[in-house]
């Protein structure tokens, strides 16, 4: 997604459970595959449908006032549980772009980072508004390059993203990608680097 993109406004969706965990997010059973999509049918599957594999119609996501909700308003302890990426391809397969919570597993925040999901973290007074603020006509606007989160009621606040993971989000880069791209420049560096080692080397069996 370009700059531009990481700019947009979308009705939420609030799921106010503490320590939902990963296993939760999309159980183990799964796992099977290490394709990135497919997984949004499956998310919060246990919750989602009943035991007959009817969708139940008292959980959230089912619902239609998520059918276009680009962001999930979280519990605090978002995530926590095993380290499967799976949780966060399911997340974004589910049609969410960020994730709002008072704070998140290191690894799933991580994992969300690395996978253009946006973990955006808030004080607990924030996440409240979010919750008991929440209607039909609610929205929030999401602004990665300002790295603000603009609530409902206009006013917005500031969120923390690591600045190298704001750079690759921002410009639909990855670390891999990155280091490629900065092939010259090691490559420069290195014959750089060798060459001073080279001299020293050389001037001390001199």
């Amino acid at each position: 997604m370009s700059a531009e993109m990481w700019a947009f406004t979308s009705s939420y969706v609030v799921m106010p459970r503490e320590n939902v965990d990963t296993d939760q997010i999309i159980p183990a059973r799964f796992l099977t595959t290490t394709d990135r999509t497919g997984l949004g049918p499956h998310a919060f599957h246990d919750w989602r449908y009943r035991a007959d594999g009817s969708p139940n119609p008292d959980f959230i996501l089912n619902q239609d006032a998520a059918r276009d909700a680009r962001v999930l308003v979280a519990g605090h302890n978002f995530g926590c549980g095993s380290s499967r990426e799976h949780a966060v391809w399911a997340l974004a397969g589910a049609g969410f772009r960020a994730v709002v919570s008072s704070s998140f597993a290191d690894i799933f925040r991580g994992n969300a980072l690395g996978n253009g999901l946006l973990p955006i973290e808030v004080s607990p007074d924030v996440l409240e508004r979010l919750t008991t603020g929440q209607s039909a006509e609610a929205r929030v606007m999401v602004d990665l390059k300002a790295s603000t989160l603009t609530m409902p009621d206009g006013g917005a606040v500031s969120f923390s993203v690591p600045p190298f993971s704001r750079y690759c989000l921002l410009n639909e880069t990855n670390e891999m990608t990155f280091l490629l791209d900065a092939r010259a420049d090691i490559d420069t560096y290195e014959t750089t680097h060798a060459s001073h080692i080279d001299t020293r080397v050389a001037e001390q069996t001199a």
